[in-house]
């Protein structure tokens, strides 16, 4: 097994080789899996994602194109990246996977300045409706296919619980949540009650790579989870849809970044 510094060298090598294979330049590239979220175990994979940009002629074509680069998935890396133009038009409908890159904690590169300014009007685009109905989706689905009967997926609490958090920390701040799982605990977890007791011995078993393969199930979490997904539903119904108008603003800002990305006058 690599250790991480090596593991970040070989992604930096792995993005330099995608450029030219591809022809493209990588504007950004973060972590986007458990390792953003701050709770990876020994063998978790490097979930890379980033953004590119090719050169002016590519998009000047009446043929529409692929506008993702992936690469096979190994047991250590799994590695894909969007098209600026593909990622723009999902920033302006607020793409929640695309906001969570954006703030990811583990930045492998940004070489150019579009990043940050998406990071600044990000506010402008956050839709609360469109991602509360996201998380609440992720976690419905994950918590039916993984955390019922008396014996579960111990370790699959946390890809229900996250989301769950996520939500509240919508209703409750009105913004996009940090992908930090910690914080989402600190903050919207009372520290007196029994689920805080048994979501910090469960971080401490992920956090210290013991196995969390099936177990009896905790009630105490299920009978949260249970209540929360009942509960969201009606306030995602009830959330606030944004229209951003921020349609020539994406649009000038792409224009830019081909010209400074490959020199154009």
């Amino acid at each position: 097994m690599k250790t991480m510094q090596t593991m970040h060298e070989t992604i930096k090598e792995q993005l330099n080789v995608i450029e030219q294979e591809e022809h493209i330049r990588i504007l950004y590239a973060c972590e986007s899996g458990s390792r953003a979220w701050g709770f990876p175990s020994r063998d978790s994979d490097y979930d890379v994602r980033f953004l590119y940009i090719r050169p002016a002629e590519w998009y000047l074509s009446i043929f529409d194109k692929r506008d993702v680069v992936e690469r096979p998935i190994n047991d250590q890396l799994d590695i894909n990246g969007w098209d600026l133009r593909k990622a723009l038009n999902l920033y302006r409908k607020s793409n929640p996977p695309l906001f969570e890159w954006l703030q990811s904690p583990i930045r492998y590169s940004e070489t150019s300045g579009i990043a940050q300014q998406l990071r600044e009007i990000s506010p402008l685009t956050f839709s609360p409706k469109a991602c509360m109905y996201h998380y609440l989706n992720m976690a419905r689905g994950n918590y039916r296919e993984y955390l019922q009967g008396e014996r579960v997926r111990i370790k699959k609490y946390f890809y229900v619980l996250r989301p769950v958090l996520a939500c509240e920390w919508i209703e409750r701040y009105d913004e996009m949540p940090p992908m930090e799982f910690d914080l989402l605990v600190e903050r919207l977890i009372p520290r007196d009650g029994e689920l805080w007791s048994v979501v910090q011995e469960l971080l401490r078993r992920k956090k210290s790579s013991e196995e969390l393969d099936y177990e009896p199930r905790i009630e105490a979490i299920n009978a949260y989870l249970e209540a929360q997904l009942v509960r969201l539903e009606a306030v995602a119904a009830s959330q606030r849809i944004v229209d951003t108008g921020l349609d020539a603003r994406l649009d000038a800002l792409f224009r830019a970044a081909v010209k400074e990305v490959w020199g154009l006058g």
